[in-house]
């Protein structure tokens, strides 16, 4: 894949990229991914234990990661991983931005110190992060940011007025960034990847005022398929975002189709399908404090829902062939033309 200015767009083999939240979920699953393609990967996260863990688990498997612990809602510190990433690794040519935080409940429910944490987290976090990235990556006019975000991106629900809000935020800042490195006819790609409910153990360390555990709304998916979107975004950046899961497309076409229906169907099951019957997890909340610092354990990448969670999409293969579907329906629709013409002659 080829930019505009000449030079190749994505990751490749050797490559040195940064990928934040990387000690559990989402984050650990990419980061282990671009590792097995080949990556050198820069692991940035709170939890330490997380982090030795993922390092370990991708150094066994052959591959070349090191720990950068730091709070993404600290900019001097994330542009201190930055120029430490490049004296030990190299050039940073990838960042994906993926850590997170959340609070379930009723938005009235929620502290404003609170809410104002989550946002730092999950919005600002994200914008220390590509700063710090493209003061690097600019004066070299090559690189890649992936922005992780969510179908709640374009779609909020209730009971994550926070997270929701966040992650609109980012579609907003990314769109406008990658309008502006367009008009610069620049050689860095950023691109977004939207993902559908996914089994992390967010959903065991979240801070949660709900009547019962919090659990992803179905259908969940496992981390390793987002794993694998994200390597294939930081590879591929020059579409502008990727769709991963059924859920995602079924919700973000239903919200551009018929938002008001959604929002009463939303307000009659959301508050059902995001708690779920079982003991309450006995693990400390993540929201000011990474949750394996409190009990040094390593959570990995999977949540508490494997029995229900899937490992495949149709639709993100959909997603990543594009240009095969269309041929197909263009090829497709040839054939029911030719077919009308022969039935008229």
């Amino acid at each position: 894949m080829v930019a505009r200015n000449g030079k190749a767009a994505g990751i490749k083999p050797g490559d040195v990229v940064v990928v934040t939240g990387a000690s559990a979920g989402v984050g650990r699953a990419a980061a282990s991914e671009l590792a097995r393609a080949g990556a050198k990967v820069a692991l940035v996260a709170r939890g330490e234990s997380g982090l030795d863990g993922a390092v370990k688990e991708i150094t066994e498997a052959g591959g070349t990661a090191r720990a950068f612990p730091a709070d993404v809602v600290d900019p001097q510190r994330i542009e201190q991983v930055a120029a430490e990433v490049e004296d030990w690794l190299g050039p940073i040519e990838g960042w994906v931005n993926v850590a997170f935080t959340s609070v379930f409940a009723r938005f009235i429910d929620i502290m404003p110190d609170e809410f104002r944490r989550v946002t730092e987290v999950d919005y600002l976090g994200y914008v220390y992060g590509t700063r710090a990235a493209l003061g690097r990556m600019l004066p070299r006019d090559r690189g890649t940011i992936v922005q992780v975000g969510s179908a709640l991106a374009y779609r909020g629900i209730p009971l994550q007025s926070a997270y929701c809000g966040a992650k609109h935020a980012i579609q907003g800042f990314n769109e406008s960034v990658r309008c502006e490195l367009m008009h610069d006819k620049s050689g860095v790609n950023v691109t977004m990847v939207q993902l559908p409910a996914v089994n992390t153990p967010q959903f065991d360390w979240v801070r949660s005022r709900l009547g019962k555990p919090a659990q992803p709304v179905p259908p969940i998916y496992q981390p390793e398929l987002a794993g694998r979107a994200i390597a294939y975004a930081a590879v591929h950046p020059r579409r502008r975002e990727y769709w991963v899961g059924g859920s995602t497309v079924g919700t973000l076409l239903a919200n551009a189709v018929a938002p008001g229906v959604l929002d009463r169907y939303l307000a009659k099951t959301g508050f059902s399908s995001q708690q779920v019957d079982r003991p309450e997890p006995e693990i400390e909340d993540n929201l000011f404090t990474a949750a394996d610092g409190a009990d040094g354990h390593d959570h990995c990448a999977h949540g508490s829902f494997d029995e229900s969670a899937k490992d495949r999409s149709v639709q993100l293969w959909g997603s990543q062939h594009h240009g095969v579907l269309a041929a197909a329906a263009g090829g497709g629709l040839a054939a029911a033309a030719l077919g009308l013409l022969g039935r008229r002659r």
